[in-house]
């Protein structure tokens, strides 16, 4: 559109207006909310159980494996994504794209973890799981002694390396789950 205004030397200056478009994308909301809820609550797990595993190992003297504090990173910076989500639904800007490009680098930085740590769960010699058979499950103590409250802290110990194996196939699940969902979201709208 153009609007013409006359200069004082009678002479017509015309000005363009422009009009901005903002293309907005229908999200499922249900299935958004539901999916940043799953991934925040395996985020804080696996951000607890590693930190809580790098405590046990300065309080032992041990190496720290480079996957702690790897998957520690990763599950934060998967809490910042999704806070960035929230602020751009706030602003009404998500984008599909935005959505697929980070949940697909998230998705490989998921795998790595989860290859990792079933590597270390299942491993061939000294694995976790082997450890845990042979010294956890095959054995129930009983009593009030030091023997029955190692065995408690050994089976907290399986238990938490399998919530770690299960939050992260979860998250790597989920990280597809909303790939799929923005390209749904894109092609619906398009």
């Amino acid at each position: 559109m153009a609007a013409s205004i006359v200069t004082g030397s009678g002479s017509p200056v015309y000005e363009r207006r422009t009009i901005a478009r903002i293309h907005r994308y229908h999200w499922p909301a249900i299935q958004l909310n539901v999916w940043m809820l799953i991934m925040l609550a395996a985020s804080c797990c696996i951000i607890g159980i590693f930190a809580t595993f790098i405590g046990v190992q300065q309080q032992l003297g041990l190496y720290i494996p480079w996957y702690f504090p790897y998957f520690i990173t990763v599950a934060s910076l998967m809490i910042v994504f999704i806070a960035t989500l929230l602020w751009l639904i706030a602003q009404r800007r998500l984008l599909p794209s935005i959505v697929i490009l980070g949940s697909f680098m998230f998705f490989v930085l998921w795998m790595v973890g989860l290859i990792v740590v079933s590597i270390e769960l299942w491993g061939p010699v000294g694995s976790v799981s082997s450890n845990c058979n042979l010294l956890v499950w095959s054995t129930s103590p009983t009593g009030n002694n030091q023997g029955t409250l190692a065995w408690l802290e050994q089976k907290s110990i399986c238990q938490q390396w399998q919530a770690v194996f299960a939050f992260a196939l979860i998250g790597c699940i989920f990280l597809l789950w909303i790939i799929v969902m923005a390209v749904q979201v894109f092609y619906d709208d398009a």
